[in-house]
């Protein structure tokens, strides 16, 4: 087999609120109340490079897992979905541990702000990306051969109806802005947790849109104890 080696340029990042991996979600579109902006590279920012866009719905993105700093991959992985105990065929599953570490995102194009410093910036809902994570391309989400509804699904099939009920004070919910609030709430009810972690007595931090939101998790409830602005300076 011809192998080719070849250097792919980032078309864009991603401005979202998640500085650490820990929360993200863990497939795109799962919290719809997620916000995000797609920033072009440089080289991108013709607007005729947008021609046409705002006529999707919605939008493909090809990334790179840019936080895995392992260099050697392995045939099989255990998928969290399946608790992380049964191991899979890594092609047979979406886990971020690849032989090339990347990813593929469908968002919701929610619309374009053309005059902006950094030129023309999509703003799309439900991204599960790390801010700052490098974008390769972007390719419109095309309904009659990208959706298959009929189709097997593996062991993701099912989507998941499990969600903790979040208990948070409003005292302490209003220390957030109020267009991050609800984006918040529904970060934490996918729990965020590894799923092998049941220690009702641990507290959790989570790094979101430059706070941090510190809670246990008892059963099925999830209790928020505390929401500080985050240090900038780890």
């Amino acid at each position: 087999m011809q192998q080719e080696t070849f250097i792919m340029e980032p078309v864009a990042h991603i401005r979202s609120d998640f500085s650490e991996k820990f929360g993200i979600p863990r497939q795109s579109g799962l919290i719809e109340s997620l916000t995000a902006d797609i920033v072009l590279a440089p080289m991108c920012r013709d607007p005729e490079a947008l021609r046409g866009i705002e006529d999707y719905d919605y939008l493909w993105l090809l990334w790179r897992f840019s936080a895995n700093k392992h260099t050697a991959w392995h045939p099989t992985v255990r998928p969290p979905r399946l608790g992380g105990n049964t191991r899979m065929g890594v092609f047979a599953t979406r886990s971020p541990f690849r032989p090339n570490p990347m990813g593929l995102s469908c968002v919701r194009l929610l619309g374009v702000d053309w005059n902006t410093p950094d030129g023309p910036v999509l703003k799309v809902a439900g991204a599960d990306l790390l801010d700052g994570t490098p974008i390769y391309d972007i390719k419109p989400y095309l309904p009659y051969v990208d959706s298959h509804p009929d189709a097997r699904g593996g062991f993701g099939a099912q989507k998941l109806d499990y969600a903790l009920e979040v208990q948070c004070a409003p005292a302490l919910l209003a220390k957030l802005p109020a267009e991050k609030q609800q984006a918040a709430l529904d970060v934490l009810a996918q729990d965020p947790r590894p799923a092998y972690q049941e220690d009702p007595e641990r507290v959790y931090g989570l790094h979101f849109a430059g706070f941090d939101i510190r809670f246990t998790v008892q059963d099925k409830t999830l209790t928020v104890t505390e929401i500080i602005t985050a240090d900038k300076t780890k």
